[in-house]
C-alpha cells in the first residue's frame, strides 16, 4: 500500500509577487503539473511546496519531483553507456 504524503504550505503569505513561504516567492504551477500529488491549493491557486518555480523545472523535460509522470527510456531506446568505458570494454574482448 502507498502512504499519500499530505503537503501543506502553513504559513505562507500571499503578496502582489505571488506567494512568499519561509522567504521564498513561490510561482503557481503550470498545465503539466496538474495531477501532481504535491501540489498544494492556497486562496483557490495552485502552487508547488517542493519547487518554487514550476516552468523552469519542466524547461528541460519531466520534472524530476512529479508523481504522475514516469521517466521515459532514450529516443532510441538504448541505455546510455559512457564511451570510456565501452572502448576498455573493447579492448579487453568483451
Amino acid at each position: 500500500m502507498a502512504k499519500k504524503k499530505v503537503v501543506s504550505l502553513e504559513g505562507a503569505v500571499k503578496t502582489d509577487a505571488g506567494l512568499t513561504y519561509k522567504g521564498v516567492v513561490m510561482a503557481p504551477v503550470v498545465e503539466k503539473c496538474e495531477g501532481c500529488e504535491r501540489v498544494a491549493e492556497v486562496e483557490g491557486e495552485k502552487f508547488c511546496p517542493t519547487y518554487a518555480q514550476p516552468e523552469k523545472k519542466w524547461a528541460h523535460g519531466v520534472c524530476n519531483f512529479a508523481t504522475h509522470v514516469r521517466a521515459e527510456m532514450d529516443k532510441g531506446g538504448k541505455v546510455k553507456v559512457n564511451p570510456l568505458k565501452a572502448s576498455k570494454r573493447a579492448a579487453r574482448g568483451r
